[in-house]
């Protein structure tokens, strides 16, 4: 499969996804694809054929294979990244989706005037569209984890199992390549998929407090016009000025002698007289 093509198409998600919605993109394509890619494949590249069960009885080793593995953990991780990455697209189809439609009202408008300002602003349907994705991701996630510790009874590669199917002649004894190192990729897939579960909560947490803050300040702008439109304000001081000129009438000067302050309070009282 062509991974690159993927990581093109998931890098123009980025740019209508939210800060924590680029951190899951960082994680899935550094420590999910590129690890997968680079490491994961080669060391389950050999699990068929370096799978050896202590007989020779022919079709044995194949169905004790069968057995331990119904589903190999590369096909399985495969088939995750596919369908964790998916409802990404979903918000790109609705961004494309507006701005076709704006370009459409904006042909059939001389004034050049557009129906939306920004069509990759999460508001109405949009918000929706990328709230259903991240509960799509979420749970594809936590699906894909309880299939594999389902299937495998755990997350643990063990290095020995025995086998009593046909047409084995007995019990038999079979031995897994590279059981340690399969356990822990195993391990640090399982952890980063628990991560990226853990930041999509976070993003939905963080998408619908921002949205009931706003709502709440718009309620609350609301209820201040229409109070200020029931009620008449009246002023319940006299104007700042009235206190400043009271103050300054009021005022003494320390730098002058108790005589040249009586002298100063009576020539105001007789201008105030004459007046």
């Amino acid at each position: 499969m062509n991974w690159s093509a993927l990581e093109s198409l998931l890098s123009g998600v980025n740019k209508y996804s939210t800060a924590f919605g680029r951190v899951w993109l960082s994680m899935v394509l550094v420590f999910r694809v590129m690890v997968f890619v680079v490491a994961a494949q080669r060391v389950w590249g050999d699990e068929n054929k370096d799978f050896v069960c202590n007989t020779r009885q022919p079709g044995c080793t194949n169905i004790c294979y069968d057995s331990v593995f119904p589903i190999s953990h590369i096909r399985l991780w495969a088939l995750q990244l596919i369908f964790v990455t998916c409802p990404s697209f979903m918000v790109m189809a609705h961004v494309k989706f507006r701005e076709e439609k704006d370009m459409k009202y904006t042909k059939t408008h001389a004034d050049g005037t557009h129906l939306y300002s920004n069509p990759g602003k999460k508001r109405g349907g949009l918000w929706w569209t990328y709230l259903l994705s991240l509960i799509f991701k979420a749970g594809l996630d936590a699906g894909f984890l309880y299939i594999l510790y389902h299937i495998y009874e755990g997350y643990d590669m063990p290095r020995l199992t025995k086998c009593s199917l046909e047409p084995c002649p007995n019990t038999v004894d079979c031995y897994i390549s590279r059981p340690t190192e399969k356990k822990i990729f195993t391990i640090f897939m399982v952890v980063t998929s628990a991560v990226c579960i853990f930041m999509c909560i976070i993003e939905m947490l963080y998408l619908i407090c921002k949205r009931l803050h706003k709502a709440f300040r718009v309620r609350v702008s609301h209820e201040r016009e229409v109070f200020a439109q029931n009620h008449e304000l009246t002023n319940l001081a006299p104007p700042r000025s009235q206190y400043r000129s009271h103050y300054r009438s009021q005022w003494v000067d320390p730098t002058l002698t108790s005589t040249q302050n009586l002298s100063k309070e009576k020539k105001e009282e007789m201008a105030t007289s004459k007046v």
